[in-house]
C-alpha cells in the first residue's frame, strides 16, 4: 500500500475530494490547495494531466515531480502538510474511483483549470478522468470549482465559462487581490487557497478577512 493512501478504514472517517491539475499557469495555487486540504486531514484524488506535470517541473522545479510531491509539500508548508493522505490516479484511467457517482468524494477542484479542460468540462465530453470526475460532479449536484487562468480570454472560451457555471460549477478565476497587502508569491498563492477552501466550506486563516 502507498504510504499516500488512507489506511485501513480511515478513508471512511476522512472527507474526500479530488484536486485536479491542468496545464495552465499558477502551480503555486494548486500546490497551497493541496496542502491546505492536507492540513485539514482530509483525502484527496489527485489527478494531473500531461502538461500539468510539465507544468509543474516548470514552475516549481524537479522537487515538485509526483513521486516527490509529499516531500515538496511538508519541506514548503510544514509537517502539517503531512496530516492527510493522497492518492495519484491516471488521468487516461477512466474506470478510477472518481469516475463513479457511486464513489464517496463530495467535491472537486481544478486547479489551475486549462482552457481546453473548461471546453471539455463545458461540453461534456470525458475524453479523460479529469473531465469524466468533472462530468461526474455536475450530474451527482456536487461541489465543483474551476480554477481558470488566462489572459486574454476568447468569445468562445467566456462561452464555456458560462457553460459550465449554468451546469452547476463555481467559476473561481486565479485573480488574487492585494487588499490584504501580499509580500511574496506565497502570500498571493494564500489568498486563492483560501478562496478554494472556503468555496468548499472550511473555515481558514489563510487570508485577512475583509472588515469594512
Amino acid at each position: 500500500m502507498s504510504p499516500d493512501r488512507p489506511p485501513e478504514g480511515d478513508s471512511h472517517r476522512r472527507r474526500t475530494f479530488a484536486l485536479a491539475i491542468t496545464g495552465a499557469s499558477g502551480a503555486l495555487y494548486a500546490m497551497r490547495t493541496m496542502a491546505a486540504l492536507l492540513e485539514r486531514d482530509c483525502h484527496l484524488e489527485v489527478v494531473i494531466s500531461d502538461y500539468g506535470r510539465r507544468l509543474l517541473h516548470d514552475e516549481l522545479g524537479e522537487g515538485a515531480a509526483v513521486p516527490r510531491l509529499r516531500e515538496f509539500l511538508v519541506e514548503k508548508y510544514g509537517e502539517t502538510a503531512s496530516r492527510g493522505s493522497y492518492t495519484v490516479l491516471s488521468n487516461k484511467d477512466l474506470g478510477a474511483t472518481i469516475a463513479s457517482g457511486s464513489h464517496d468524494c463530495e467535491a472537486m477542484v481544478v486547479v489551475p483549470c486549462s482552457m481546453k479542460t473548461l471546453a471539455g468540462v463545458a461540453h461534456g465530453l470525458s475524453r479523460n478522468l479529469i473531465e469524466r470526475a468533472a462530468d461526474v460532479m455536475l450530474k451527482e449536484k456536487r461541489r465543483l470549482v474551476l480554477v481558470p487562468r488566462e489572459a486574454p480570454m476568447s468569445l468562445p472560451q467566456l462561452k464555456n465559462m458560462v457553460l459550465c457555471a449554468e451546469a452547476g460549477a463555481m467559476i473561481l478565476p486565479a485573480m488574487p487581490a492585494f487588499y490584504q497587502m501580499p509580500k511574496s508569491l506565497d502570500d498571493l498563492a494564500d489568498f486563492m487557497a483560501g478562496k478554494i477552501l472556503a468555496a468548499l466550506g472550511f473555515d481558514h486563516a489563510l487570508y485577512p478577512k475583509w472588515e469594512g
